[in-house]
């Protein structure tokens, strides 16, 4: 929506259902922005200005624990992969973090990662969101 190119790596076996990437194409043609699907991390992360990550199991899946490992062990964000991004790119991650599978530490702790200041915005939010809600 906003114009921004998106390039997702992807495991094969995850990509987003084909009416979801019907209606993102349709954003393409009102801003211009590119939606990419590749199943390489390295290749994603090509002069990336951004690297976002989030867990590989969530809530509710967790008997796909083992499973979604395997497939998403090339996918972690590393040094390797931080690499291959733009030299000011900036790393998040939503939390909580299972480091040393979607994220290391070094990249998790390092001077790219904003991952701790993204928790404090949502603080904020939704501290905003309830203050809100309890004038009502």
């Amino acid at each position: 929506v906003l114009g921004g190119n998106l390039h997702l790596a992807i495991h094969k076996g995850y990509q987003p259902y084909e009416s979801i990437l019907d209606e993102v194409e349709s954003y393409h043609r009102v801003s211009g922005a590119k939606i990419n699907l590749t199943d390489s991390a390295l290749q994603a992360a090509e002069d990336a200005d951004v690297l976002y990550t989030d867990v590989w199991t969530s809530m509710g899946k967790e008997q796909e624990k083992e499973e979604r490992k395997k497939a998403f062990k090339n996918f972690r964000i590393d040094d390797k992969i931080l690499n291959r991004a733009k030299p000011d790119a900036i790393v998040m991650h939503c939390l909580p973090a299972h480091r040393g599978e979607e994220i290391t530490s070094s990249v998790i702790d390092g001077k790219h990662s904003v991952i701790f200041q993204q928790a404090e915005n949502r603080l904020h939010t939704a501290k905003a969101i309830l203050a809100y809600i309890l004038k009502k």
